[in-house]
């Protein structure tokens, strides 16, 4: 596909399926059918349809189902991006537009749990490092190319997300924990060997670690977000400790400008503030890591090795290094390491894992097995005809990582919803405070400061935009670990309206055993 630029007037589409001019000029008159298409040609022997705008791009999602629609298909590929730094559903907002943005994208989809995008483009069109740029330009960053599945440097990911979330949370538990007892045992006129100043200077020593170690990611989030105009809960966040702090840095060691009324000091407020959000972005690392748990499962249903005949001779090798057409060799109580076709032998295979029926199947010359399925009972060769992420298992793996990465149409109206919500809450907080400034009782400043970092912290948790993926994640995971494969979370959604289900061989699916 060609494009001048994102606004370009004219665009190369490839089309499979056309196969006269009566094809033709079906698809032509499908795309001139779309609004903002002024021309379009279609070329049966490249089997591309050159597209004019008139007014800009009406968007290739549009023309796809148009040529759809018309009985023809755009050649489509996914891609999975594995996206380190989004917080929010403002930061999913961010991401998913600057995706959409890249000539040849149908659609990008942002999930928030498992820190992925899944990106719809005309196949082969974009490159790799076009998305990743896009995506690095919101302020984010690309870790991985996470398509194959079984990709181990997500994994990886995960663990040292968790790891150091949990680090950063210990440092600044044990520091915020004599940061709320100092500032209350002063409070209420314990502690009187230590004059005020010195324990203000005492909370601001134990403070700075907690705000520029422990939370030195939110404050460089808003840098990042700042660059490109735009706001997130890391916001809320930075703008609600960081005036906490600085107030409470310039009444401890500038205290001749403020009255003696407003001489006080919030950094047990910043402190704890700062802990509590790493705790909660710790219980949410620690949930998505037990979420991908059924991933993991289906993963270590493959084995690790497979017995490969080379230069006349069996001998184990990688799983990886599998290549169709080999000759495999599978003894009694082995799985079976990749999808092929029994060249010898009279086996009995265990595919209860793909069908849920426990009984073995017979099985002979010609017969096609499954990759991770167990041979009960005698040996066979086979020829490998599906392997790595062609595989019926990775295929599986492939549906049940998609529709934990999908977006269910409520989480749709919630990502709309919390785009406005961060600007929304920085107003009202403004408002609070120039409200509290002039109306409130004495002294005035130091109630508009605790009001306006109240309504800035409430806010930050940002349930609205993580609870529907979690909820995905864990449905999908734990659908996939019963062995109930879910297509996607529009499915899901939609499931509660199920009124009957008809099941075949009840008495395997209530026990695990036919009856």
């Amino acid at each position: 596909m060609t494009h001048s630029s994102n606004k370009s007037s004219k665009v190369t589409i490839p089309v499979e399926g056309m196969s006269c001019a009566a094809c033709v000029a079906r698809v032509e008159k499908a795309l001139k059918s779309v609004d903002g298409v002024s021309t379009a040609r279609v070329n049966l022997a490249t089997h591309h349809a050159e597209v004019e705008f008139t007014n800009g791009e009406p968007g290739l999602e549009k023309i796809r189902r148009a040529v759809s629609d018309s009985g023809y298909q755009i050649p489509v590929t996914r891609v999975t991006l594995k996206i380190e730094g989004m917080h929010c559903a403002s930061c999913v907002s961010r991401v998913e537009k600057a995706l959409q943005n890249v000539p040849g994208v149908l659609s990008a989809t942002v999930n928030l749990s498992t820190h992925e995008a899944m990106v719809e483009q005309l196949q082969e069109q974009v490159e790799f490092e076009q998305l990743k740029a896009a995506v690095e330009e919101t302020g984010y960053r690309v870790i991985a190319r996470s398509d194959t599945d079984t990709d181990k440097s997500e994994e990886s990911l995960e663990e040292r997300e968790y790891h150091r979330l949990r680090k950063k949370l210990f440092i600044s538990a044990s520091l915020t924990v004599p940061v709320l007892v100092i500032s209350m045992l002063k409070s209420f006129g314990f502690l009187p060997f230590i004059s005020t100043i010195q324990s203000w200077v005492l909370l601001f020593f134990l403070t700075t670690p907690v705000m520029f170690y422990a939370g030195r990611h939110f404050f460089s989030a808003v840098w990042k977000s700042l660059k490109h105009r735009a706001a997130d809960m890391n916001t809320l966040i930075a703008i609600g400790t960081g005036s906490a702090y600085v107030y409470s840095t310039f009444a401890t060691f500038v205290p001749g400008l403020f009255p003696p009324e407003l001489q006080h000091v919030y950094f047990d407020t910043a402190a704890v503030i700062i802990t509590l959000i790493l705790f909660g972005r710790y219980l949410e690392a620690r949930a998505r890591g037990r979420t991908s748990e059924a991933i993991k499962k289906l993963v270590g249903l493959r084995p690790k090795t497979a017995r490969v005949k080379r230069d006349d001779n069996f001998q184990d090798i990688p799983l990886e290094e599998v290549q169709v057409g080999d000759t495999i060799l599978v003894r009694p109580g082995e799985k079976v390491p990749v999808d092929g076709i029994i060249l010898e032998g009279q086996v009995a295979i265990d595919e209860s894992m793909i069908t849920g029926e426990s009984i073995p199947v017979d099985k002979g010359m010609g017969d096609t097995v499954i990759g991770a399925t167990l041979n009960k009972a005698g040996s066979f060769s086979m020829i490998a005809s599906r392997v790595g992420n062609n595989t019926m298992l990775a295929q599986i793996i492939r549906l049940v990582r998609q529709a934990q990465g999908g977006k269910a149409p409520i989480q749709r109206m919630a990502d709309l919803l919390a785009s406005y919500f961060v600007p929304a809450v920085i107003v009202i907080a403004i408002v609070t405070f120039f409200t509290w400034l002039l109306l409130g009782p004495e002294p005035p400043l130091s109630f508009a400061l605790l009001t306006f970092i109240t309504v800035l912290i409430i806010a930050c948790p940002c349930a609205l935009g993580l609870a529907t993926p979690t909820s995905i994640m864990v449905g999908t995971g734990r659908g996939a670990e019963l062995g109930i494969l879910i297509k996607n979370a529009e499915t899901l959604e939609t499931a509660h309206k199920i009124s009957a289900v008809v099941f075949d061989k009840t008495g395997t699916i209530s026990t695990g055993v036919p009856v």
